[in-house]
Protein backbone atom coordinates (compact mmCIF):
# COMPACT_ATOMS: atom_id res chain seq x y z
CA UNK A 1 0.00 0.00 0.00
CA UNK A 2 1.30 4.02 -0.60
CA UNK A 3 1.45 5.22 2.77
CA UNK A 4 1.41 8.95 1.37
CA UNK A 5 -1.38 10.58 1.90
CA UNK A 6 -4.73 10.48 -0.25
CA UNK A 7 -4.29 13.81 -1.53
CA UNK A 8 -0.68 13.81 -3.01
CA UNK A 9 -1.24 10.77 -4.63
CA UNK A 10 -4.55 12.23 -6.11
CA UNK A 11 -2.43 14.98 -7.76
CA UNK A 12 -0.05 12.53 -8.84
CA UNK A 13 -3.16 10.94 -10.89
CA UNK A 14 -4.19 14.34 -12.13
CA UNK A 15 -0.93 15.04 -13.31
CA UNK A 16 -0.93 11.57 -14.98
CA UNK A 17 -4.51 12.77 -16.68
CA UNK A 18 -2.72 15.59 -18.64
CA UNK A 19 -3.74 18.11 -15.84
CA UNK A 20 -1.47 21.13 -15.77
CA UNK A 21 -2.44 22.10 -11.99
CA UNK A 22 -4.85 20.79 -8.83
CA UNK A 23 -6.13 22.13 -5.79
CA UNK A 24 -8.79 21.76 -3.15
CA UNK A 25 -11.38 23.88 -1.63
CA UNK A 26 -14.44 23.29 0.26
CA UNK A 27 -18.33 24.10 -1.33
CA UNK A 28 -18.76 26.62 1.13
CA UNK A 29 -15.33 28.57 0.05
CA UNK A 30 -16.68 31.55 -2.19
CA UNK A 31 -19.24 32.94 0.14
CA UNK A 32 -19.30 36.37 -1.45
CA UNK A 33 -20.13 35.00 -5.30
CA UNK A 34 -23.56 35.07 -5.19
CA UNK A 35 -23.57 38.59 -4.24
CA UNK A 36 -20.95 39.38 -7.06
CA UNK A 37 -23.27 36.93 -9.35
CA UNK A 38 -26.54 39.29 -8.21
CA UNK A 39 -25.02 42.65 -8.88
CA UNK A 40 -23.55 40.97 -12.50
CA UNK A 41 -27.30 40.10 -13.30
CA UNK A 42 -28.94 43.33 -12.11
CA UNK A 43 -26.55 45.58 -14.09
CA UNK A 44 -27.73 43.35 -17.10
CA UNK A 45 -24.04 42.76 -17.91
CA UNK A 46 -25.01 39.48 -19.21
CA UNK A 47 -27.27 40.28 -22.15
CA UNK A 48 -28.65 37.60 -23.74
CA UNK A 49 -27.38 34.82 -21.49
CA UNK A 50 -30.76 34.01 -19.48
CA UNK A 51 -29.10 30.74 -18.41
CA UNK A 52 -26.94 32.52 -15.85
CA UNK A 53 -30.24 34.02 -14.29
CA UNK A 54 -32.26 31.33 -14.31
CA UNK A 55 -29.88 28.71 -12.27
CA UNK A 56 -28.54 31.45 -10.51
CA UNK A 57 -29.62 30.15 -6.83
CA UNK A 58 -27.54 26.79 -7.96
CA UNK A 59 -24.23 28.99 -9.85
CA UNK A 60 -23.89 31.64 -6.80
CA UNK A 61 -23.77 28.33 -3.94
CA UNK A 62 -22.16 25.39 -5.18
CA UNK A 63 -23.20 23.72 -1.75
CA UNK A 64 -27.02 24.22 -3.01
CA UNK A 65 -25.85 22.37 -6.20
CA UNK A 66 -24.76 18.95 -4.49
CA UNK A 67 -25.31 19.11 -0.60
CA UNK A 68 -23.66 16.28 0.39
CA UNK A 69 -20.68 17.49 -1.66
CA UNK A 70 -17.74 17.95 1.17
CA UNK A 71 -14.48 18.79 -1.23
CA UNK A 72 -14.73 20.62 -5.08
CA UNK A 73 -11.30 19.41 -6.22
CA UNK A 74 -10.88 22.01 -9.65
CA UNK A 75 -8.47 21.38 -11.95
CA UNK A 76 -6.87 23.03 -14.92
CA UNK A 77 -5.72 21.79 -18.19
CA UNK A 78 -3.51 24.11 -20.41
CA UNK A 79 -4.31 25.20 -23.82
CA UNK A 80 -1.84 27.44 -24.56
CA UNK A 81 -1.37 28.20 -28.42
CA UNK A 82 2.14 27.54 -30.16
CA UNK A 83 1.59 30.98 -32.28
CA UNK A 84 0.64 34.46 -31.55
CA UNK A 85 -2.61 34.52 -31.70
CA UNK A 86 -3.10 37.80 -32.72
CA UNK A 87 -1.05 37.20 -35.99
CA UNK A 88 -4.04 37.01 -37.98
CA UNK A 89 -5.54 40.19 -37.29
CA UNK A 90 -2.81 41.75 -39.33
CA UNK A 91 -4.35 39.59 -42.28
CA UNK A 92 -8.38 41.00 -42.94
CA UNK A 93 -8.93 38.71 -45.81
CA UNK A 94 -8.33 35.69 -42.86
CA UNK A 95 -10.82 34.29 -40.41
CA UNK A 96 -10.07 34.64 -36.27
CA UNK A 97 -11.01 32.35 -34.39
CA UNK A 98 -10.32 31.48 -30.84
CA UNK A 99 -8.00 29.00 -29.76
CA UNK A 100 -9.35 27.83 -27.64
CA UNK A 101 -12.25 26.96 -30.57
CA UNK A 102 -9.33 26.35 -32.90
CA UNK A 103 -9.32 22.13 -32.50
CA UNK A 104 -11.74 19.53 -30.91
CA UNK A 105 -14.32 20.38 -28.59
CA UNK A 106 -12.24 20.79 -25.50
CA UNK A 107 -15.77 19.20 -23.23
CA UNK A 108 -14.82 16.02 -25.31
CA UNK A 109 -10.86 16.26 -23.89
CA UNK A 110 -11.51 17.25 -20.51
CA UNK A 111 -14.47 15.22 -19.10
CA UNK A 112 -13.50 12.17 -19.51
CA UNK A 113 -10.50 12.79 -18.18
CA UNK A 114 -12.30 14.20 -15.13
CA UNK A 115 -14.15 10.78 -14.65
CA UNK A 116 -10.43 9.33 -15.07
CA UNK A 117 -9.59 11.01 -11.69
CA UNK A 118 -12.42 10.63 -10.18
CA UNK A 119 -12.87 6.74 -11.03
CA UNK A 120 -9.50 6.68 -9.31
CA UNK A 121 -10.54 8.55 -6.17
CA UNK A 122 -13.83 6.43 -5.61
CA UNK A 123 -11.36 3.00 -5.55
CA UNK A 124 -9.51 4.29 -2.98
CA UNK A 125 -12.60 5.73 -1.05
CA UNK A 126 -15.22 2.92 -0.93
CA UNK A 127 -18.56 4.22 -0.98
CA UNK A 128 -17.55 7.01 -1.48
CA UNK A 129 -19.68 9.64 -4.63
CA UNK A 130 -18.36 11.93 -6.78
CA UNK A 131 -19.80 14.69 -9.94
CA UNK A 132 -17.67 15.50 -12.44
CA UNK A 133 -18.47 19.02 -14.29
CA UNK A 134 -16.91 21.39 -17.39
CA UNK A 135 -18.74 24.44 -18.14
CA UNK A 136 -22.06 23.45 -19.01
CA UNK A 137 -24.08 22.94 -15.08
CA UNK A 138 -24.37 26.31 -13.14
CA UNK A 139 -20.71 26.28 -11.30
CA UNK A 140 -18.50 29.28 -10.97
CA UNK A 141 -15.33 27.57 -12.02
CA UNK A 142 -13.38 30.29 -11.86
CA UNK A 143 -13.97 31.63 -7.79
CA UNK A 144 -13.90 27.99 -6.93
CA UNK A 145 -10.22 27.67 -8.56
CA UNK A 146 -8.81 30.39 -6.60
CA UNK A 147 -10.33 29.31 -3.15
CA UNK A 148 -8.62 26.30 -4.32
CA UNK A 149 -5.04 27.92 -4.87
CA UNK A 150 -4.49 27.21 -8.45
CA UNK A 151 -4.51 31.13 -9.94
CA UNK A 152 -6.38 34.19 -9.12
CA UNK A 153 -8.90 35.91 -11.31
CA UNK A 154 -7.29 39.05 -13.39
CA UNK A 155 -8.07 41.84 -14.06
CA UNK A 156 -9.83 40.90 -17.56
CA UNK A 157 -11.88 38.34 -15.03
CA UNK A 158 -10.18 35.07 -16.34
CA UNK A 159 -8.55 32.89 -14.23
CA UNK A 160 -4.25 33.04 -14.42
CA UNK A 161 -1.30 31.55 -12.54
CA UNK A 162 2.15 32.05 -11.64
CA UNK A 163 2.77 28.28 -13.00
CA UNK A 164 0.87 28.65 -16.25
CA UNK A 165 -0.50 31.66 -17.53
CA UNK A 166 -4.09 32.18 -18.38
CA UNK A 167 -4.82 29.85 -21.18
CA UNK A 168 -6.56 26.97 -19.24
CA UNK A 169 -9.78 25.29 -19.26
CA UNK A 170 -10.97 23.96 -15.82
CA UNK A 171 -12.97 21.24 -14.47
CA UNK A 172 -14.44 20.71 -11.56
CA UNK A 173 -15.06 17.14 -9.48
CA UNK A 174 -17.08 17.80 -6.32
CA UNK A 175 -16.69 14.81 -4.17
CA UNK A 176 -18.04 12.99 -0.58
CA UNK A 177 -14.23 12.29 0.32
CA UNK A 178 -13.38 15.01 2.83
CA UNK A 179 -9.85 16.17 1.38
CA UNK A 180 -7.92 18.97 3.20
CA UNK A 181 -8.23 22.32 1.15
CA UNK A 182 -5.69 24.26 0.11
CA UNK A 183 -5.00 28.22 0.79
CA UNK A 184 -6.81 30.56 -1.31
CA UNK A 185 -4.73 32.46 -4.14
CA UNK A 186 -4.68 36.00 -4.28
CA UNK A 187 -4.39 38.45 -6.84
CA UNK A 188 -0.94 39.48 -8.33
CA UNK A 189 -1.90 41.67 -11.12
CA UNK A 190 -0.83 44.68 -9.31
CA UNK A 191 -0.86 47.69 -11.51
CA UNK A 192 -1.10 46.38 -14.40
CA UNK A 193 -3.71 46.79 -16.98
CA UNK A 194 -2.50 45.64 -20.39
CA UNK A 195 -5.71 43.37 -20.68
CA UNK A 196 -7.75 46.04 -20.05
CA UNK A 197 -6.46 48.79 -22.68
CA UNK A 198 -6.24 45.58 -24.87
CA UNK A 199 -10.03 44.78 -24.97
CA UNK A 200 -11.11 46.18 -28.58
CA UNK A 201 -14.69 47.04 -27.31
CA UNK A 202 -14.01 48.55 -23.91
CA UNK A 203 -15.89 45.62 -22.23
CA UNK A 204 -14.14 46.57 -18.84
CA UNK A 205 -15.98 48.90 -17.23
CA UNK A 206 -13.73 48.54 -14.17
CA UNK A 207 -10.79 46.30 -13.32
CA UNK A 208 -12.03 42.65 -12.23
CA UNK A 209 -15.52 43.37 -14.34
CA UNK A 210 -17.03 42.31 -17.43
CA UNK A 211 -20.04 43.86 -19.39
CA UNK A 212 -20.63 40.74 -21.70
CA UNK A 213 -22.57 42.62 -23.58
CA UNK A 214 -19.66 44.70 -25.34
CA UNK A 215 -17.29 41.78 -24.67
CA UNK A 216 -16.40 40.32 -28.51
CA UNK A 217 -16.47 36.49 -27.17
CA UNK A 218 -20.42 37.15 -26.29
CA UNK A 219 -20.89 38.78 -28.95
CA UNK A 220 -20.13 36.40 -31.93
CA UNK A 221 -20.90 33.56 -29.58
CA UNK A 222 -23.87 34.04 -27.71
CA UNK A 223 -25.64 36.97 -29.11
CA UNK A 224 -28.89 36.06 -31.54
CA UNK A 225 -29.24 38.68 -33.67
CA UNK A 226 -27.92 41.52 -35.41
CA UNK A 227 -25.16 42.90 -33.32
CA UNK A 228 -25.37 46.72 -32.26
CA UNK A 229 -23.69 48.50 -35.35
CA UNK A 230 -21.27 50.54 -32.77
CA UNK A 231 -19.67 47.37 -32.41
CA UNK A 232 -19.25 45.79 -35.56
CA UNK A 233 -16.85 48.05 -36.93
CA UNK A 234 -14.65 47.03 -33.55
CA UNK A 235 -15.04 43.11 -34.66
CA UNK A 236 -12.20 43.42 -37.08
CA UNK A 237 -11.85 39.57 -38.42
CA UNK A 238 -13.33 37.85 -35.23
CA UNK A 239 -15.40 35.91 -36.14
CA UNK A 240 -15.79 33.46 -33.30
CA UNK A 241 -14.31 34.52 -30.08
CA UNK A 242 -11.80 36.91 -29.11
CA UNK A 243 -8.08 35.99 -26.99
CA UNK A 244 -7.00 40.10 -27.15
CA UNK A 245 -7.01 40.17 -23.10
CA UNK A 246 -5.67 36.63 -22.92
CA UNK A 247 -2.75 37.04 -25.38
CA UNK A 248 -1.86 40.78 -23.68
CA UNK A 249 -0.99 39.44 -20.52
CA UNK A 250 2.26 39.28 -19.05
CA UNK A 251 2.10 36.17 -17.27
CA UNK A 252 2.13 33.65 -20.01
CA UNK A 253 5.50 34.24 -19.85
CA UNK A 254 5.15 30.80 -17.65
CA UNK A 255 2.12 28.87 -19.68
CA UNK A 256 2.72 25.66 -19.92
CA UNK A 257 2.21 23.25 -23.14
CA UNK A 258 -1.09 22.70 -24.07
CA UNK A 259 -1.42 18.75 -22.68
CA UNK A 260 -3.37 17.47 -25.79
CA UNK A 261 -2.36 18.09 -29.84
CA UNK A 262 -6.14 18.62 -30.39
CA UNK A 263 -5.74 22.07 -28.87
CA UNK A 264 -3.00 22.94 -31.13
CA UNK A 265 -4.08 24.77 -34.55
CA UNK A 266 -3.41 22.38 -37.14
CA UNK A 267 -4.11 24.53 -40.50
CA UNK A 268 -3.40 28.15 -41.09
CA UNK A 269 -6.85 30.82 -40.53
CA UNK A 270 -9.16 30.04 -42.88
CA UNK A 271 -10.06 33.08 -45.90
CA UNK A 272 -13.45 34.46 -45.28
CA UNK A 273 -14.21 33.87 -48.85
CA UNK A 274 -14.36 30.14 -48.49
CA UNK A 275 -15.97 30.39 -45.28
CA UNK A 276 -18.76 32.30 -47.38
CA UNK A 277 -19.72 30.20 -49.37
CA UNK A 278 -20.82 27.38 -46.63
CA UNK A 279 -24.34 25.88 -46.09
CA UNK A 280 -25.66 24.18 -43.45
CA UNK A 281 -24.25 20.58 -44.32
CA UNK A 282 -20.70 22.07 -45.54
CA UNK A 283 -21.11 24.10 -42.67
CA UNK A 284 -21.19 21.11 -39.98
CA UNK A 285 -19.04 19.28 -41.83
CA UNK A 286 -16.33 21.86 -41.98
CA UNK A 287 -16.36 21.55 -38.19
CA UNK A 288 -16.94 18.57 -36.93
CA UNK A 289 -16.54 17.87 -33.24
CA UNK A 290 -15.56 22.25 -33.03
CA UNK A 291 -16.79 24.63 -30.54
CA UNK A 292 -17.87 26.06 -33.90
CA UNK A 293 -20.18 24.46 -34.90
CA UNK A 294 -22.66 25.26 -31.92
CA UNK A 295 -23.60 28.65 -32.97
CA UNK A 296 -24.90 27.25 -35.79
CA UNK A 297 -25.16 28.29 -39.51
CA UNK A 298 -26.67 31.82 -39.24
CA UNK A 299 -24.77 33.06 -36.50
CA UNK A 300 -21.71 31.74 -38.00
CA UNK A 301 -22.44 33.58 -41.28
CA UNK A 302 -23.60 36.41 -39.36
CA UNK A 303 -19.86 37.05 -38.29
CA UNK A 304 -18.21 36.40 -41.37
CA UNK A 305 -20.05 38.73 -43.08
CA UNK A 306 -19.01 41.57 -40.57
CA UNK A 307 -15.34 40.65 -40.71
CA UNK A 308 -16.30 40.92 -44.92
CA UNK A 309 -17.59 44.08 -43.85
CA UNK A 310 -14.64 45.16 -42.18
CA UNK A 311 -11.55 43.72 -44.29
CA UNK A 312 -12.06 46.88 -46.58
CA UNK A 313 -11.39 44.55 -49.50
CA UNK A 314 -13.36 45.55 -52.53
CA UNK A 315 -12.68 41.73 -53.66
CA UNK A 316 -14.94 40.09 -51.20
CA UNK A 317 -17.61 42.23 -52.24
CA UNK A 318 -19.28 39.34 -54.50
CA UNK A 319 -19.31 36.84 -51.15
CA UNK A 320 -21.08 39.72 -49.38
CA UNK A 321 -22.98 39.61 -52.11
CA UNK A 322 -24.48 36.17 -52.49
CA UNK A 323 -26.00 36.64 -49.22
CA UNK A 324 -28.49 39.72 -49.99
CA UNK A 325 -31.49 37.09 -49.98
CA UNK A 326 -30.59 35.28 -47.60
CA UNK A 327 -33.42 33.41 -45.96
CA UNK A 328 -32.34 34.36 -42.50
CA UNK A 329 -33.33 38.32 -41.74
CA UNK A 330 -29.91 38.81 -39.77
CA UNK A 331 -27.58 36.68 -42.36
CA UNK A 332 -29.07 39.26 -45.54
CA UNK A 333 -28.83 42.19 -42.95
CA UNK A 334 -25.48 41.52 -42.44
CA UNK A 335 -24.86 41.44 -45.94
CA UNK A 336 -26.14 44.57 -46.39
CA UNK A 337 -24.07 46.32 -43.75
CA UNK A 338 -20.97 44.55 -45.43
CA UNK A 339 -21.50 45.74 -49.01
CA UNK A 340 -21.97 49.07 -47.89
CA UNK A 341 -19.11 49.32 -46.22
CA UNK A 342 -16.80 47.79 -48.98
CA UNK A 343 -18.60 49.88 -51.50
CA UNK A 344 -17.12 53.12 -49.58
CA UNK A 345 -13.98 51.21 -49.18
CA UNK A 346 -14.21 51.01 -53.17
CA UNK A 347 -14.33 54.37 -53.38
CA UNK A 348 -12.48 55.64 -50.81
CA UNK A 349 -9.35 53.15 -50.67
CA UNK A 350 -8.83 50.07 -48.14
CA UNK A 351 -8.50 52.67 -45.13
CA UNK A 352 -11.56 52.91 -43.36
CA UNK A 353 -12.01 54.42 -40.16
CA UNK A 354 -13.48 52.28 -37.23
CA UNK A 355 -16.80 53.38 -35.85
Amino acid sequence: MDARPLKERLAEEARAAGFAAMGICRPDAIPEAMGRLQAFLAEERHGQMEWMADRAHWRGDPTALWPEARSVIMLADSYAPEHDPLDVLGHPDRAAVSVYAQGRDYHDSVKPRLKRVLRWLLEQEPGAQGKVFVDTAPVMEKPLAQAAGLGWQGKHTNLLGRDFGNWVFLGAIFTTVDLPPDAPEVSHCGSCRRCLDACPTGAFPAPYRLDATRCISYLTIEHKGPIPEELRGKLGNRIYGCDDCLAACPWNKFAVQASELRYLRQDGPPRLAELATLDDATFRARFPGSPVKRIGIARFLRNVLYAIGNSGDPALLPAAQGHLNAEDPTVAEAAAWACSRLARADVGGRDMPTP
